[in-house]
Parts: C-alpha cells; structure tokens; sequence
C-alpha cells in the first residue's frame, strides 16, 4: 500500500512530491481513478485534476460517483487503476458517501492489497477525521462516528498555515488522543507505504500537547507497528 498525503496540490512546492508520486504511479501503469467528495454535475474539479495529471503522463480516465449506484462492472474498473485519488470537499459528507454507498470497506481492502491511493486533503485516510472538526470551529473531541479509512496509524491535518489558530487548538487536542497528528502546511506532504518514508517540506509531529518537526524514523516505526 502506498498513501500519498497532500496538504494542497495546485502549487508550484509540490512539484517535486507531483514527481515522485507520478514516477511510482507510472511503474504500474498510467491509469487513475477518481472518487469525487461530493456531486460534481460539471465535473470542474474532475476536469481540472486531469489537466493536472496529464502534464505528469497521468491519465485521469475514471469519474466515479458515489451518489450513483454502481454495477460490479464499473467498481471493476475503478480497483483496476494504477491510482486512485480521493479529492477534497467537506470529509464529513464524503465519508457519509463512502459509508451509503458500500465502498469504505472496498477502498480499504483495495488499498491494502498494493494499492495506492492520493488524498488532496488526506484526512479520510486516517483512522478518524476528528481534525476536520477545527475547519469549522468546532472541537476534535467533540466529534463522534469519525471512523475512517483507517490507512495509516495518524491522524493528518492539512492546511496548517491558513490560520494561526490551527496549531495551539492542536496542541490541546494531542493532550486527549494517544493518536500523534502530523499537520501540514500547503506545499508539504508526505508519501508512505512498501517502505517508504518520503517526507516532502517540514511537517510537524504533535503529541501529548508538544510539536516538533516530523521525524522519519518515528514515522516508521508508527508504520511497523501498525
């Protein structure tokens, strides 16, 4: 399984995460799958995001709907991508979807078996989307039936530097969850699984109401015992 965790992806610091992900996408082929968080009538955002791929040899082929009930034949062809990205929106309703619509548990047990799933705004891959609670002023802890992915053994903040109010809320949040949290500002991420530990910028590690910078020998080790 590989999980690459993006904090933003339209800007030019993640050019050099863009590259490395495409190279291993592309080992296995070129072909990628999308889920959309929410419904896309236009398909604007699914159009944008295969311009994007395109310009890395990516081909974004597959919109996958989760509002519309689908056949064995077209979940087929989304397990049988290379890749499948997963995109932003409000995580709450997109887990909601997930849940309706049967294919959490699919998406898990695909990813686990080799796959590699992207997330512009990874919270879903993460064992709770209790963080997605501060985008709206709310409180983590106050936060029930978060269960999601459960992908890596961390929970993952995007979005760090758009308000100065995220870290210290944060902190106080790792002083009630034995979960370390891995927060990211926009231009940051990280790409794990088989092995790697590929961390791209300086995000920060918080727990226990501390936050030094992510470390990739913790990483790992979170990963090994996982």
């Amino acid at each position: 399984m590989i999980t690459a965790l993006y904090s933003d992806q339209f800007i030019a610091e993640n050019a050099p995460m863009d590259r490395r992900l495409a190279a291993l996408i592309l080992s296995r082929g070129n072909r990628i799958g999308y889920i959309a968080s929410g419904p896309e009538p236009q398909r604007e955002f699914f159009n944008e995001k295969r311009r994007y791929y395109r310009s890395y040899g990516l081909s974004l082929d597959l919109f996958f709907d989760l509002d519309v009930l689908s056949g064995d034949e077209e979940i087929g062809r989304l397990f049988s991508c290379s890749a499948i990205h997963l995109t932003g929106g409000h995580t709450g309703d997109f887990l909601r979807r997930l849940r309706q619509s049967g294919m959490l548990e699919k998406l898990r047990a695909w990813a686990r078996d080799d796959g590699i799933v992207v997330g512009t705004r990874a919270i879903l891959m993460m064992p709770t989307i209790a963080v997605d609670a501060l985008f709206s002023g709310s409180s983590p802890d106050a936060v029930r039936d978060g269960a999601a992915l459960g992908l890596v053994p961390f929970e993952f903040f995007p979005h760090l530097n758009d308000d100065p109010g995220y870290l210290s809320a944060l902190l106080r949040y790792s002083e009630t969850t034995v979960t370390p949290i891995l927060a990211c500002r926009d231009g940051e991420g990280l790409i794990l699984g088989n092995g790697l530990v590929e961390i791209f910028g300086a995000p920060l590690m918080i727990s226990g109401g501390f936050a030094e910078a992510a470390d990739r020998g913790r990483i790992a080790d979170l990963l090994s015992r996982a």
